[in-house]
């Protein structure tokens, strides 16, 4: 059986899509490119803001257009509007997250616990999924119920995976020559809460870096009221990439409130303050809402200056999107769409800022860069890859470098400041 899939989202749809791929192929399955000659087609969606859900929609158009083989839908928005999946062209099933576990064995009519079992070495993706770096999930679902997120009704509540099978998972990266690990969840920071006995994302950290030859060890999101000062001492460890990514949301004490985020600014900078006092270097970046329900004037001054005070290596800005279902959607005081799109626009160019700065601070300085993509140009191989900060490189070489680590002296910014242009040691 040959298979595509596609999806929506976050590192953490990435994470389940490759390890489906990677349970098929254990079965001697194919995993296309493309869905052009594909037998079934499977797409993970999303629905975290509306702009998301509506791109969900648009890949599944997108990937049975002018075909007349199965589409089976997965993820959060198929989850939340399962009847609107199927009413979508080829949709002939929408799997909701609670099953997403068994829907390869429900495809191929075995047990889960056969593929439970299954030993595969792990390939990437072909086609624009593509990823030289292996997306682990170690945990789904989230506790928190922030007012503007509708992943915990998509997700349910936190749940751990099991340190076996996250073990199986980095065994069959680093056996496919995977050079960094990026564990990934809805609410990371929560892995082992729901276990008996408990356990802390601390120590799953400690043993997967004392048991596995890991060159790169990387955490996705993480909210900041899941860690405290005490966790950057793991980073110790030189595996550890120096980039946290800890959303922010809002600088406004008020309108954190609001959201119902466990945190508020002094905290958060506290925290912030403690990570760059134990890692010398580290990229902090952040996502920030702009236009929350009930945000005045005066809050989003507020936020806006706390922002700045940051210094975020880089971040996302989202414009506040009603999502059904949520709280925040029936909040008074919903801000008007044109003045919700200029305070994206303020915040944004506060980021762009802060992080050119970050990025000129780098000038000088040599990194460890993993190469992900290479692409000839006349008798050299123009290399693109990432540094342990989460910046991005690109740099020239007589050989083709996908996949491995150099030392890459950084000379200079790019012309549009998003990029570092660097030189092999």
């Amino acid at each position: 059986m040959k298979i595509y899939f596609d999806m929506v989202g976050c590192r953490l749809n990435q994470s389940e899509i490759e390890l489906m791929a990677n349970l098929l192929r254990s079965q001697g399955h194919e995993i296309l490119p493309d869905s052009h000659n594909a037998d079934i087609i499977i797409v993970n969606t999303c629905c975290v803001t509306v702009k998301a859900a509506a791109e969900s929609r648009k890949i599944i158009r997108r990937a049975a257009r002018g075909l007349t083989v199965p589409v089976i839908v997965t993820g959060c928005w198929a989850t939340m509007f399962a009847k609107e999946a199927l009413a979508l062209p080829n949709v002939v099933k929408a799997v909701p997250n609670h099953k997403k576990a068994d829907l390869v064995a429900d495809i191929l009519g075995v047990p889960a616990s056969v593929l439970e079992k299954s030993q595969f070495i792990r390939k990437p993706l072909l086609g624009e999924r593509h990823r030289t770096r292996a997306f682990i999930k170690v945990q789904d679902g989230c506790d928190n119920h922030c007012t503007f997120c509708i992943t915990c009704l998509a997700r349910g509540s936190s749940k751990s995976t099991s340190i076996a099978l996250i073990e199986r998972d980095i065994k069959a990266a680093i056996q496919g020559g995977v050079q960094e690990i990026v564990l990934t969840g809805v609410q990371l920071g929560s892995w082992g809460k729901d276990m008996n006995p408990k356990a802390k994302l601390r120590s799953l950290l400690e043993r997967i870096l004392s048991n596995h030859e890991i060159k790169r060890l990387r955490l996705s999101s993480i909210e900041p009221w899941d860690i405290d000062a005490s966790f950057f001492e793991l980073w110790q460890d030189k595996r550890f990439c120096r980039h946290l990514h800890i959303p922010l949301q809002s600088g406004s004490a008020r309108i954190l409130n609001r959201m119902a985020r466990k945190t508020n600014p002094d905290e958060y900078q506290a925290l912030i303050e403690s990570a760059r006092m134990a890692i010398p270097g580290i990229a902090i970046t952040t996502d920030i809402i702009a236009g929350f329900p009930g945000e005045t004037a005066a809050d989003f001054e507020e936020s806006m200056t706390f922002v700045q005070l940051m210094n975020f290596a880089g971040g996302h800005v989202f414009t506040y999107s009603a999502m059904p279902g949520t709280p925040a959607a029936t909040f008074a005081g919903q801000v008007e769409y044109a003045e919700r799109k200029n305070r994206n626009r303020l915040i944004k160019s506060v980021l762009a800022k802060s992080s050119k700065k970050y990025k000129e601070g780098s000038i000088g300085e040599t990194y460890d860069v993993l190469w992900e993509k290479a692409k000839p140009v006349d008798s050299v191989w123009q290399l693109s890859g990432l540094t342990d900060t989460y910046q991005r490189v690109v740099c020239t070489s007589s050989v083709q470098l996908t996949n491995s680590i150099s030392r890459v002296r950084i000379d200079r910014l790019s012309e549009n400041g998003l990029k570092l242009i660097g030189i092999i040691t």
